[in-house]
């Protein structure tokens, strides 16, 4: 079980929800779910100039979402799995926790 708690750990989710916040960002992610893809299709797909998408990319990479794989002059990003386990494990622990009403506020 992912301990939230840990100092670390919380950064680091707090980094891939912040690298998943923006549009372009979630949309590579749900383009790269189930498959590999070439830079050039990724472009093709978003309608976004090389530039703009490698920006985005290099956010996505930082936070440890998506890996790179260079094959020739194109290079291939897919998601990284162990990433994506981890901050559904993260969410996991929300759903297991027994609801505890609120303490009457003092009057």
């Amino acid at each position: 079980m992912l301990l939230g708690s840990e100092v670390g750990d919380l950064q680091l989710v707090r980094d891939r929800f912040q690298a998943l916040a923006d549009p372009i960002r979630l949309a590579v992610v749900e383009l790269l779910r189930g498959e590999e893809m070439c830079v050039c299709d990724l472009c093709d797909r978003l309608h976004l100039h090389q530039s703009k998408l490698s920006f985005h990319l290099k956010i996505l990479k930082q936070a440890g979402l998506i890996h790179p794989r260079q094959a020739g002059r194109w290079i291939y990003y897919r998601l990284d799995q162990e990433a994506i386990a981890h901050l559904s494990a993260y969410l996991a622990q929300f759903q297991t926790q027994p609801y505890q009403p609120a303490r009457p506020c003092p009057d």
